[in-house]
């Protein structure tokens, strides 16, 4: 498999794939490759925590904190397509602090 598309497809699901090709040999000694994985790994879990945080806290309230949620859910399909065409294409976008996270763990 070419190397952009092995870091496209880091992104598919989330954090399932990026662990997935953390594992895989051929595919964990690239660096480029392993910096897609672990960002996307680090994308899916802080979207999903980001998530139920607003979702959990405006339930609790009684407010309409809670409308933020689908907000924040259609916010990361949207970074997710904008990620993978970009990892698709060869290029390297580097989220504000999960991209440096993910470069340091990348090695």
């Amino acid at each position: 498999m070419q190397e952009n598309v092995a870091s496209t497809l880091c992104y598919a699901l989330g954090f399932i794939t990026g662990i997935l090709f953390l594992v895989l040999e051929p595919y964990n000694k690239n660096r480029n490759i392993r910096f897609h994985a672990f960002q996307s790994i680090f994308m899916s879990v802080f979207f999903t925590i980001l998530h139920y945080v607003f979702f959990f806290v405006g339930v609790a309230s009684y407010g309409f904190l809670f409308i933020i949620s689908p907000l924040i859910s259609l916010a990361y399909i949207g970074l997710w397509i904008f990620m993978m065409y970009k990892a698709y294409n060869n290029q390297r976008v580097m989220l504000p602090v999960i991209g440096d996270i993910a470069l340091k763990q990348a090695g």
